[in-house]
């Protein structure tokens, strides 16, 4: 049969495909294939740029591949204290920043998705109120030094706990399940909490862990907080270090046990593949994250974004 000829399921009638959507389904595979390079070939080039010789990383144009792959700037970046602890201060917040934020948007969508709580919508308008104003950068700093949060993870945790968009994806999706399992568990004996902790939060893995790949992957990439309520060094995370690399090239001053000067018998990494270096290490354990909620991402978005 010809490939423009095509069974449709259950009929048994054939059906040709015209040559419009011949042409409009080769369209799409191009344009397709075009966004897949230009969003990954930056990736890839920064990390050609990450292996590459002190020689290669001199010289301008694409970078496709090299010929002498090194982990020499790897091995500087991985020397670097500052680094290695920005590293860590930056797992630190995600990890508790994550769940902080999950324990208060769940917690606070379980009785918002009951319409006969009292004052339900008010609390709602509340939180809604927060998605389009805020107090402002000097409110907020002084508030922050008033708590005496400042050189304090929790400086950067708690700001965002309760996410607007977060709580309404997650109250729309306690929506959607039956009210009967919470019926029949309440004629168990169970209370609301552990409705909430046997019923709710196990029926809500897909949009939970939705939240929690949002959450981490802003926590991860945040640094203008970071740079602003952490006035010590030694409290950096790593996008302010990697903030500092990129736009400041405080290079030296961040990586003191590395010597990037020249050095004839052995050619240091030039300041450019340091950088790149730096981007990698950021960037990948992030990525990493992905195929382990990819899963419940899908299927959170679609559940938590639609009610039922």
């Amino acid at each position: 049969m010809d490939d423009s000829v095509r069974e449709t399921s259950g009929t048994g009638f054939a059906v040709r495909d015209s040559l419009g959507d011949r042409i409009f389904t080769v369209v799409c595979y191009v344009v397709v294939v075009f966004i897949v390079i230009i969003t990954l070939y930056p990736f890839w080039d920064t990390f050609i740029l990450s292996i590459s010789p002190r020689h290669e990383a001199l010289q301008p144009g694409l970078r496709l591949f090299t010929r002498n792959p090194t982990l020499e700037a790897y091995q500087s970046v991985l020397r670097s204290a500052e680094i290695l602890r920005s590293f860590r201060n930056a797992i630190v917040r995600v990890f508790l920043g994550t769940f902080v934020s999950i324990t208060v948007v769940t917690l606070a969508g379980y009785p918002l998705s009951k319409s006969n709580m009292p004052f339900v919508r008010p609390i709602s308008l509340f939180f809604l109120f927060t998605m389009y104003f805020s107090g402002g950068l000097i409110p907020t700093y002084l508030l922050i030094v008033n708590l005496g949060l400042i050189n304090s993870v929790w400086s950067l945790v708690l700001p965002g706990a309760a996410s607007a968009f977060n709580l309404i994806i997650m109250r729309s999706f306690i929506e959607t399940l039956p009210s009967s399992l919470e019926e029949s568990a309440t004629i168990d004996g169970a209370n609301f909490l552990q409705v909430w902790y046997k019923i709710i939060v196990p029926l809500s893995k897909p949009v939970i862990a939705t939240v929690i790949l949002w959450q981490a992957v802003a926590h991860w990439n945040a640094w203008f907080d970071a740079m602003i309520y952490m006035h010590e060094r030694a409290r950096f995370t790593l996008p302010v270090v990697l903030r500092r690399i990129l736009i400041e090239s405080q290079i030296e001053q961040l990586m003191p046990g590395t010597d990037l000067t020249l050095d004839v018998t052995r050619p240091p990494p030039t300041p450019e593949t340091i950088k790149g270096t730096v981007i990698m290490v950021s960037t990948v354990p992030i990525i990493m994250v992905y195929p382990f909620l990819q899963k419940y991402f899908t299927k959170g978005v679609l559940l938590g974004a639609v009610k039922g």
